[in-house]
Parts: C-alpha cells; structure tokens; sequence
C-alpha cells in the first residue's frame, strides 16, 4: 500500500505541477514516508519543490504538547529556516499573512476516523481560507484507521464547534483525501482541490504488516486506540479518566469510586449486543497526569487488538454508550457528566460538544429509554450517511 506523500516522492510527474509555486506543508508527527523520514525533511530534500512555509494543528508540528487542549507557539523550523504556524494557539483559522507565504498548501495528516478529531476541522478551515484567497490545497491521502464502518448520530445543525466541523457522524468512514471532497461540495467552495489517492487501499482500515503505526497525536500511541477512539472520545465530556496519563490512553476508563465488575455485567445486560467485536477487561490504574491524578482507579480496557477485534462486529460509540448507561442506572446521583471549558467553549455540556447535541446525554439520564431507542436514532443517521458519502469515495468499501 502506498499513501499519499510516497506517491508524490516517487513520481516527479505527480509533481510537475508545483514547479515554480511556493509550497507548505501542514503536518503532525505522523506525516513520516514508508521509510519514516518526515515529510518536512522528505519534501525539502528534492530539488524541484520549493518549501515556503509548514503548518502544524493541535499538538504541533513535531508533536511537542503531550496533554490535551494545550497550544503550540509558531516558530521558525531550525533545519529548513521556513516559517512554522501554529493552528492551535493564538489562531485556529489561517490568517491573511499566513496565506500569504504559500502558493499550494500540501496537506498530509493521519485521521482517526472520528469526527471529534480536530484534523478534520482544520482541514475544513485551511479549505475554506484557501477559497478566500485563491490557494491550492493538495490532500496527501492516507489510510483512515477505522476503516469503512459508520456509526454514531450526525452533528446537528447548530452544534459546530472545533470538535464538530460538520453534518458527519462520530465514525465517518472516509480519508482525508474523502473528506476534504466532502467539505468542497457541502460548503460550495470554490477551490482547486487536487487528492494524491493511495495505491493498494485496505478497506479494513491500517495495512498491518506494511507500515509501522507513529502517534498522530500524543496520545494516539496504538492502532487499538484509533480503533476504540469513536467512543472513548466520549469520557472527555465526563468525570470518568480516558486514561490519559497512562500508558493506553483512550483504551482504558475508569475512576477511584467506581465498581468495575459491576459496571461490565450491567453492561451485558442492557445491550451484550454492543459489546461485540472486542474484549472488556477489568483493571486498575492510576493516571500520572489529567484526570484523577495519583488516585487508583477501577475500570475497564477494551482490547480491540488481534486476536480479539472482529472489524465489522467492532462499535465503540454503542459500547461507551452501554457504559455512561449502565453507571446511571446503577447510580443514578453519580456525577457522570463533567462541566468545563472544552476546545474553547465554555456555555455547553463537553459531552453534548463531542456528540454533535444533546441526544446521547439525554437516552442516558433517561431512565425509560432502551438500548433500541438509541440504536433506532442512530441507524437513521448511519443509513443517510451511508447514502451520501456514496460519491465521495475515491476507494472501494
């Protein structure tokens, strides 16, 4: 399998259209050639590309910012002597000075997957600024982790945010190379786009046995985090630890007051259906950073590695969902949703933020509403998402 960048390294026909144009390159610490040379460096070794400028998103260019919601300054690249701008720090959105450094903006971001993933917002707002004055953008592909499957509700009109960049559900199921299609057509920009597609593309997700897995964020450090991050993403919005701070963040939760076995066989009972495709194991652990720092917590790991993961059986929104509503139901005072300042807003609940509105928080304070309620509201959004992404797709599903 061969993904955007590598194409474009090896074939000087694909390149022939930068010559003479000032070329950045919006990256993260992910952005590395099968040879796991970064592109930066790999970009600016060839003698027919000329570098102006690099962008880097939340956590920074070369992955500087290990916590959460931290910003990175912009800073000069002391190897290549280019501008470096920041996307998360004193601007989210590129400014007109930014623009300004570049004729054709390289884009070659690893996703997760999941819509909550701030990549996909700043690729929506370099998309939109390079509209507005008259850029190129080229979208470098590369695999999405989470493969084809789709679930979750979409984002409802209103609840845009930079954790929520459009109508997508929690686990959409296109590349960036897809998606950046998604918001040209969507938001009626009119821009030149142009997608390096990939070569021998997996519809199951990451080519395990071709290419290494490198953390797009800090705390992306496994192929089973990307694959658990649909729903894990979720105990951002609540009191409970994602687990960062540990060594498998986003694969284990859990809190120091919490029973874990209960919480597992409550969650068999409402919805064993949900459950499928991995392995829930109980375990303890004590966060050195973040939420519940230096406490010991019960929880679970959900093991959604080989020999354990089944693809297609594989639903982690249903199956974080199983477990905020099983916690309810066992303690229905339990302080589950946590109130705070989220990825720059401050007057609306994280959890309803990350899920696109306030349906999911509300099945699960809801002590009438089923595993079926939830699964019907959030079969209607699969099923029209699935009919639209249909034209979108640049590979096979």
């Amino acid at each position: 399998m061969k993904f955007g960048i590598d194409r474009l390294l090896d074939d000087r026909g694909l390149r022939r259209p930068l010559a003479g144009k000032r070329v950045a390159l919006l990256a993260h610490p992910a952005s590395v050639t099968r040879e796991l040379v970064h592109s930066l460096d790999a970009l600016a070794a060839l003698s027919d590309i000329k570098l102006s400028a690099a962008f880097g998103p939340q956590h920074g260019l070369r992955g500087d910012k290990q916590d959460n919601m931290v910003e990175s300054p912009d800073f000069t690249d002391p190897v290549h002597g280019i501008p470096v701008f920041s996307l998360y720090g004193a601007v989210r959105r590129p400014t007109a000075a930014m623009m300004e450094s570049f004729d054709v903006l390289l884009v070659d971001l690893q996703d997760l997957g999941c819509r909550v993933y701030t990549f996909i917002t700043t690729l929506r707002y370099v998309l939109e600024a390079a509209a507005q004055h008259r850029k190129s953008v080229w979208v470098l592909d590369r695999p999405n982790p989470a493969g084809r499957p789709i679930e979750g509700t979409r984002l409802r009109q209103g609840w845009e945010s930079f954790v929520g960049a459009g109508a997508l559900p929690m686990r959409h199921g296109l590349t960036m190379g897809e998606l950046a299609r998604w918001f040209k057509q969507t938001l009626g920009l009119d821009i030149e786009l142009e997608v390096i597609a990939m070569d021998g593309f997996a519809p199951l997700g990451w080519p395990l046995g071709e290419r290494v897995w490198i953390n797009p964020s800090p705390n992306a450090p496994t192929l089973a985090m990307a694959r658990c991050y649909p729903g894990s993403v979720m105990l951002e919005g609540t009191t409970l630890s994602e687990g960062r701070g540990t060594t498998r963040p986003l694969e284990v939760f859990g809190a120091p007051d919490i029973d874990a076995r209960r919480l597992r066989q409550q969650m068999e009972k409402l919805a064993p259906q949900w459950l499928e495709g991995c392995r829930l194991r109980e375990c303890w652990f004590e966060p050195t950073f973040h939420k519940h720092v230096g406490q010991l917590c019960a929880g679970l790991q959900i093991h959604a590695e080989d020999p354990l993961y089944r693809h297609a059986a594989f639903r982690p929104w249903r199956l974080v969902a199983a477990a905020f509503k099983a916690l309810r139901s066992l303690r229905p005072d339990y302080p589950l949703w946590r109130e705070f300042a989220y990825e720059y807003e401050r007057d609306r609940l994280a959890i309803d933020l990350i899920n696109g509105g306030e349906a999911l928080r509300r099945w699960v304070d809801d002590p009438a509403a089923s595993a079926a309620d939830l699964d019907t509201l959030a079969r209607v959004d699969e099923d029209a998402w699935r009919a639209e992404r249909e034209a979108l797709l640049l590979y096979p599903c």
